[in-house]
């Protein structure tokens, strides 16, 4: 039972990490590795598929944005919007590959869907990037690396 919750709690986290919610999912995965009760390859699976399902999120709600974008309420400006827009312009898709990043890598999904950015190329190299990230997270704190 404890192991189910374990990995459902890193889940959770790893979602919640990739929204724009100030959260996450680093320490969550580093304290399951070092208890060894857990599947090295089932955290790294259920992080990173955590992870990836709430960059969709904010990829969705990047695509929902322009019905709401003119709006009063709205609470990102115009020229914020189009500033986003034009960075997103000049790098293009592997822009995502820095998803991962904190601060910058969750609003870059949002503006990823904005630009309309086919879910396929967005699903593979947010994946690659998230993937990437706990990969090297799980060597750092196992040692692997030496």
């Amino acid at each position: 039972m404890w192991e189910v919750t374990g990995y459902l709690g890193l889940f959770l986290a790893a979602f919640g990490a990739a929204t724009l919610l100030p959260l996450q999912s680093e320490a969550v995965l580093v304290g399951l590795l070092l208890s060894e009760q857990y599947s090295v390859l089932a955290l790294l699976l259920v992080a990173t598929s955590g992870n990836v399902l709430g960059s969709l999120v904010n990829w969705w709600l990047g695509r929902s944005v322009e019905h709401c974008r003119h709006r009063r309420w709205f609470p990102v400006t115009e020229a914020k919007l189009d500033k986003a827009q034009q960075a997103y312009h000049r790098y293009g898709r592997w822009s995502l590959l820095a998803s991962w990043v904190p601060i910058i890598g969750d609003p870059l999904t949002v503006v990823a869907g904005l630009m309309r950015e086919p879910l396929w190329s967005f699903l593979l190299i947010v994946t690659l990037a998230k993937a990437g990230r706990y990969l090297v997270l799980a060597a750092l704190t196992l040692g692997w690396a030496g």
